[in-house]
């Protein structure tokens, strides 16, 4: 059993080896307009996301660094990969931009209260499924280069209301946090502070 601090972990290597992948993506599909093959990287990078998953549960190898590298790798994937998409789908910009403003306002708030109590906490089910339909989002578009617009405009709205939903339910969450970390203070229980 490893400590939860402990850095030299197979899923924190799987999830540096997904921030590597980011730019032979992007490479793939606007320096040569591979598309097939700037896909099959990003199936590989999100297959890799759900195996350190699995690995760091399976094997009790979770860790705080893991907790924050791995949600990293995603947006920066995401980011990357969106930007690119944009260059053929311009309303692909919504989506980034509203991917930066969420990732922007819950990161900044959630390294708050990581300073306040020192505690990480993982990505919880409506982050890990708006992932996901982004992540098809994207791959749809990468490979369906003459996709109909109405299926691309939905699609991406799609993907956008759930990136609003996710921003919504994480901000309560750490709203609720905030209030439970005060209570602490007030009441003196240290031991959770």
């Amino acid at each position: 059993m490893l400590r939860k601090n402990n850095i030299l972990t197979v899923p924190n290597a799987m999830s540096v080896f997904r921030i590597v992948l980011i730019p032979f993506i992007a490479w793939l599909y606007v320096g040569k307009e591979m598309y097939a093959a700037a896909l099959a990287l990003l199936i590989l990078s999100g297959v890799t996301d759900v195996a350190d998953g699995w690995i760091a549960r399976h094997f009790n190898v979770v860790s705080d660094f893991g907790k924050a590298l791995d949600p990293v790798a995603d947006k920066l994937t995401q980011g990357i990969v969106l930007i690119c998409l944009s260059t053929k789908f311009p309303l692909m910009i919504v989506m980034i931009l509203l991917l930066v403003a969420k990732e922007s306002v819950i990161g900044i708030s959630q390294l708050i209260m990581i300073r306040r109590t020192g505690e990480v906490y993982g990505a919880k089910w409506h982050g890990k499924i708006n992932t996901v339909v982004i992540y098809l989002t994207m791959g749809v578009h990468m490979i369906w280069i003459k996709i109909p617009s109405g299926i691309s405009r939905g699609m991406i709205l799609c993907s956008s209301a759930l990136t609003v939903l996710s921003f919504v339910l994480y901000w309560l969450e750490i709203a609720q946090r905030r209030r439970e970390y005060k209570i602490r203070l007030k009441t003196g229980d240290e031991s959770n502070v």
